[in-house]
């Protein structure tokens, strides 16, 4: 049987075997950015699980631009025979290696999950003074940012591109830029983070300008043949904030830059949204850009079942399936996926003994 969910995706030089994505998911396992065992074999189970795609979770571009203590990062080199053992095993599997890079802005300097509950993390803590486009705080629990100078928000841009440079160094054949979630460079877009009077604040022209200027620095500092992809937050949830209509202007704005497909999320940037969740309940934002651009999207949210996926697909409302907790529960949701759609299910030959009937 012949699916959408399992033909095969080419973007640029890379052609991912299927339609399924493993969505970036913090770890926050690592030590001064350096990934570990534990990352090897999380991302490995994945790629032997039949993922088309694996993004390695949000890799800080400079450490103040860390989560929490425990992010990974790229911001020296000594980063990447780490992260190049990772992205090799993926490859080795079949699946392409992919990684997103991040800048965590004035939500940074948390403590992890299971350290404290997300908790901010003064100095004499291990934290450090996070920084935004403005000094307004994500939350009453969270002191305000320091507002970056124009000279500091042009070199954000040179930090993204640095760290593609070593991402592609490592292995990695697909880089996506994290502008979502509530992070420094969705902070930049939406005006209720950002109330600069520069040339990086006020109008959309304005507040897309800091994206852009990563997008081309990115775009130059990776081979041509290397596929591009910007995670946006299509709305905030909130009024006066960032919302779908000035996500398809910008989609239009990333295309023309090199962009090749946009991963479209949402919220995470004021702690008062109000998101409606609900099964696919973030797919008519991909379906609305794709339509209005003809960029290639990603869909995520909510997204667990095979035929659910396949449907979204099927209708033309994304090219790609990005699937995060769901793959957490289940690595080897991809070989489960084919077998309900009647596809061809390649099992690993280590494994091959799966396939027996149970008696």
């Amino acid at each position: 049987m012949s699916t959408k969910l399992f033909s095969p995706l080419a973007l640029r030089a890379v052609t991912l075997r299927n339609r399924i994505a493993v969505s970036p998911m913090c770890q926050y396992s690592a030590h001064s950015g350096y990934a570990d065992d534990w990352h090897l074999v999380h991302y490995g189970s994945r790629a032997v699980g039949g993922a088309g795609l694996i993004l390695v979770e949000a890799t800080a571009v400079r450490p103040e631009g860390r989560i929490t203590p425990d992010d990974l990062g790229l911001w020296d080199d000594g980063h990447i025979p780490k992260l190049r053992r990772i992205a090799s095993f993926i490859e080795a599997q079949g699946c392409a290696a992919g990684i997103q890079l991040a800048h965590a802005g004035r939500k940074g300097s948390i403590s992890s999950e299971w350290k404290g509950g997300g908790r901010y993390l003064p100095a004499q803590d291990g934290g450090w003074r996070t920084v935004g486009p403005s000094a307004i705080p994500f939350s009453d629990e969270m002191p305000a940012p320091r507002a970056l100078t124009a000279q500091e928000v042009r070199l954000v841009a040179c930090d993204f591109a640095g760290a593609a440079r070593r991402a592609a160094e490592a292995g990695f054949r697909v880089i996506e830029i994290h502008a979502a979630h509530g992070y420094l460079l969705h902070e930049f877009l939406s005006p209720l983070s950002n109330n600069r009077t520069d040339e990086y604040g006020g109008s959309f022209e304005n507040r897309v300008r800091l994206l852009l200027e990563t997008v081309e620095g990115v775009r130059n500092a990776i081979p041509d043949s290397l596929p591009l992809l910007v995670r946006i937050s299509a709305t905030d949830w909130a009024d006066g904030g960032w919302d779908v209509d000035q996500s398809v202007k910008l989609a239009g704005l990333l295309q023309q830059r090199g962009v090749d497909l946009i991963d479209v999320s949402g919220g995470g940037l004021v702690p008062y949204a109000v998101i409606p969740a609900e099964p696919g309940y973030q797919v008519p934002f991909a379906a609305r850009i794709r339509k209005e651009t003809g960029l290639r999207t990603g869909a995520v949210g909510l997204i667990t079942e095979a035929a659910q996926a396949e449907a979204i697909l099927e209708a033309g409302d994304a090219d790609l399936i990005l699937m995060g907790r769901e793959l957490l529960r289940d690595p080897y949701f991809p070989l489960h996926a084919a077998a309900r759609l009647y596809e061809d299910v390649k099992w690993p030959v280590q494994y091959a003994r799966a396939k027996m009937k149970r008696n």
